[in-house]
């Protein structure tokens, strides 16, 4: 069986996201302008989705209490649910989003413009190890992120939860 190649955007996107360069700049940009065209068109658009699939999470802040929106690559699983990479670009400190799903796994997912609740949990173990390497085929440019850094990049599954009644 022969597996397809990926697109020539898609190739060039891994190459660039693997780099140091990207590293420095894309966490200034990219959330920015996702976060920013995703207010604008209403949940409808998220320029980052183009190379990864992605979604707003509305997690509230693990010192605060407060909501915070924040757009994320994730990766969709058969079964419904999503993996979340704290990679944070292959920089040296986890992002702050998983210390607010730490501190508060019940959170909000916008996936393709339909919002609802969702629980995310840690990977731990035997499970974490086999969803990495599903992660790492899903888009190689996260082992170089956990590469160039110390900690261990955390992932979590987002589990939809029913909807509170009205």
């Amino acid at each position: 069986m022969t597996t397809r190649r990926p697109p020539l955007t898609v190739r060039a996107a891994r190459r660039i996201s693997a780099t140091r360069a990207f590293a420095r700049l894309a966490p200034r940009v990219v959330p920015a302008l996702d976060h920013w065209v995703h207010r604008l068109t209403r949940g409808r658009v998220l320029p980052s989705t183009r190379m990864l699939p992605g979604a707003v999470i509305t997690a509230r802040g693990a010192r605060t209490g407060l909501p915070r929106a924040i757009p994320l690559a994730c990766m969709p699983e058969q079964d419904g649910t999503w993996v979340l990479v704290g990679s944070n670009f292959g920089r040296p400190h986890h992002p702050a989003w998983t210390a607010n799903l730490l501190a508060h796994p019940d959170a909000g997912m916008n996936w393709k413009g339909d919002d609802f609740p969702v629980t995310a949990r840690l990977l731990e173990g035997a499970e974490r190890e086999e969803t990495w390497a599903r992660v790492l085929d899903f888009w190689p440019p996260y082992a170089a992120y956990q590469a160039r850094i110390d900690r261990r990049i955390r992932l979590f599954r987002l589990t939809r939860r029913p909807a509170p009644p009205p």
